[in-house]
């Protein structure tokens, strides 16, 4: 029996015993977890630091402090989410209790990715606990030193029969993926997506899948350029560029392609100084694989800005590539890296038709003044979000659904999104043995006139509107009945 399938059996055992179920447990576990996020600042921002050169601020800023903003907007919140939502009745169930009720779904299974190792395993997490599941957490073993803080430190403040970490590489996620679970949350490429929506369908579990692709930037002419690019600039570059949501390209008419690279240009030095490479605040590929897979996507371009790097550091200085076309080594997959390609289109339609031929990305990211224009990208395209005149900052607002369409991914998360995600949401209708005589319309024999009377009672109600309606009516009667009175 292996130990991926013992952990399992530990989860499903616990959770049948119903300890999730009660809004005090849950609660309890989320204030745990961000008692970890406190206690073990310094554990965290080391471990980022050997996996991606990242600062201790830049660890706070981009892993931590998102984090702990879910689990108190969780906490706040849960009450509200777990309470039974009422809906609108007909007729027929104007007497009956008819509402929706939240329920665990059970077991999940959460596969991290290596990129922002805490940030996006231990958001969806927040999501599995407010939602009653238990979760095995699976952390990418390309961020080894994340990982193996998460399996040391994270047992020591949650239940670790319920919320067990797993540890390993790709032998262990696949003897994760052969057990039966009742979500499986997966971040990372679309590739491996597939894979872990084949393993899941033989026990029809659902899945999220928060995926990624090229993420297009369009620039407007008229636009402000400079501030847009140091917008894109931030955007693209901040933790190396490997970032899901990053910009990938940038879509921008010819007559503005020179300014775009050297305001660019000037952004790189104001926020990395003249030397990147011994800036505290850029940080490093995170393998050498990664590393010579996106040396091998600049082949056949034109360096406009950067290019240079150092292979036994992992570094390579924030790029931008002009004159790129579509044919370009760099257009043929995701980057995921400090790489910018230019691709200059007539105007938005050849940019809209460029985005359209392609799968749907991520994220749209457009800078323009004109609101009919970023209308019309809105209308004329497809994405998992659009984002205009910023970068990034989309995936702050908890109150957004976060995810992809189409090969960007399925399903959504953040806020109340993750509770509705790893949430079975239960149609519940509770009626009376009373009004058998309403109810014998729909036993057989059936008649045109049972018929009529059904079409009439199916009709949904306006409960809002039916209740205005019955307190005019009560005032109109309160009026009359004192008009009746004095003129007695």
């Amino acid at each position: 029996m292996s130990r991926e399938l013992l952990v399992v059996q530990r989860a499903r055992k616990s959770f049948q015993t119903g300890k999730t179920k009660p809004l005090e447990y849950r609660i309890h576990q989320l204030k745990n977890l961000l008692r970890f996020l406190s206690e073990r600042r310094s554990d965290i921002a080391d471990a980022v630091k050997r996996d991606l050169g990242k600062s201790a601020h830049g660890t706070e800023l981009f892993e931590t402090l998102g984090l702990e903003g879910e689990i108190n907007l969780a906490i706040e919140k849960l009450a509200e989410w777990a309470a039974p939502r009422p809906v609108e009745k007909s007729l027929l169930t104007i007497f009956d209790e008819v509402y929706i009720q939240p329920e665990p779904l059970g077991v999940m299974l959460i596969i991290g990715t290596w990129n922002y190792p805490w940030a996006i395993t231990l958001q969806p997490l927040v999501g599995a606990i407010a939602a009653g599941n238990a979760a095995v957490i699976k952390p990418s073993e390309v961020s080894s030193h994340s990982a193996k803080v998460m399996e040391e430190l994270l047992p020591q403040y949650l239940d670790k029969d319920l919320y067990p970490v797993v540890t390993g590489g790709v032998p262990e996620t696949q003897e994760l993926l052969k057990q039966r679970f009742d979500h499986i949350f997966y971040t990372g490429s679309s590739t491996v997506g597939k894979l872990v929506m084949a393993a899941a369908a033989p026990h029809l579990t659902p899945v999220t899948l928060e995926l990624g692709g090229k993420s297009p930037c369009y620039i407007d002419k008229n636009c402000d350029i400079r501030v847009a690019c140091r917008r894109i600039t931030w955007g693209k570059f901040v933790n190396c560029g490997q970032t899901c949501i990053a910009p990938d390209f940038i879509l921008c008419e010819p007559s503005i392609q020179s300014q775009v690279v050297e305001e660019i240009k000037k952004c790189i030095k104001e926020f990395y100084t003249d030397n990147p490479e011994t800036f505290e605040d850029y940080g490093r590929i995170i393998n050498q694989r990664h590393f010579k897979r996106l040396m091998a996507l600049m082949e056949g371009s034109t360096v406009a800005v950067g290019g240079n790097s150092d292979e036994s550091q992992c570094y390579i200085a924030p790029t931008v590539l002009k004159d790129v076309t579509e044919e370009s080594e760099v257009m043929k997959e995701e980057i995921f890296g400090p790489l910018l390609p230019i691709i200059t289109v007539s105007g938005v339609d050849e940019a809209i038709q460029f985005i359209n031929e392609r799968e749907k990305p991520l994220v749209i990211y457009i800078f323009s003044h004109d609101n009919k224009l970023i209308k019309k990208v809105i209308a004329e395209t497809s994405s998992g979000a659009l984002l205009a005149n910023d970068c990034l900052v989309h995936y702050t607002v908890s109150a957004l659904p976060f995810g992809g369409v189409g090969n960007s991914g399925m399903g959504c998360y953040h806020g109340r999104h993750s509770f509705d995600q790893l949430s079975h949401l239960r149609s519940c209708l509770i009626k009376q043995l009373k009004m058998e005589g309403v109810n014998s319309m729909r036993y057989p024999p059936h008649t045109a006139k049972k018929l009529g009377w059904a079409r009439f009672l199916l009709k949904q109600v306006n409960m809002c509107r039916l209740r205005r309606m019955a307190l005019l009516a009560t005032l109109l009667c309160l009026q009359l009945f004192i008009k009746i009175t004095n003129s007695c």
